[in-house]
């Protein structure tokens, strides 16, 4: 019966906000409009209305997963230790979120003695 209630009014304040409020706002609304609710109990509510609240930013996507890609061969066989340096390099791509957007930084370390040999850094995918 109270959750009936809940869903009602949790869907009034997501509603009245644009649809951006998400669970925390959504469950100040309610304890200042003197409806006493735990969170976790909005929370569980929206899941069960299917609704939430706005997310900022953009999801980063670098690899692309399930073999959508060809893959270069391993031709280390994933034995990454080296007996001498120079002998065997191994390269990262990674993406770092910084407050003007998202830079891309790619690495080739030695796997002698564990040290960057060559990086870039970018703000687009190349």
């Amino acid at each position: 019966m109270r959750d009936a209630v809940l869903k009602e009014l949790i869907s009034q304040v997501h509603t009245a906000n644009y649809r951006v409020y998400g669970a925390r706002k959504i469950w100040r609304e309610l304890n200042r409009q003197g409806h006493t609710v735990a969170r976790c109990t909005v929370e569980r509510l929206m899941r069960e209305l299917r609704i939430q609240g706005a997310v900022r930013g953009k999801r980063v996507i670098t690899t692309l997963p399930g073999g959508q890609v060809d893959r270069a061969p391993d031709r280390l066989d994933r034995d990454f230790v080296a007996q001498a340096p120079n002998r065997c390099w191994v390269a990262d791509f990674t993406h770092i979120k910084t407050w003007s957007g998202v830079v891309y930084a790619a690495f080739v370390v030695d796997t002698f003695s564990r040290r960057i040999v060559g990086w870039s850094a970018a703000t687009v995918k190349e």
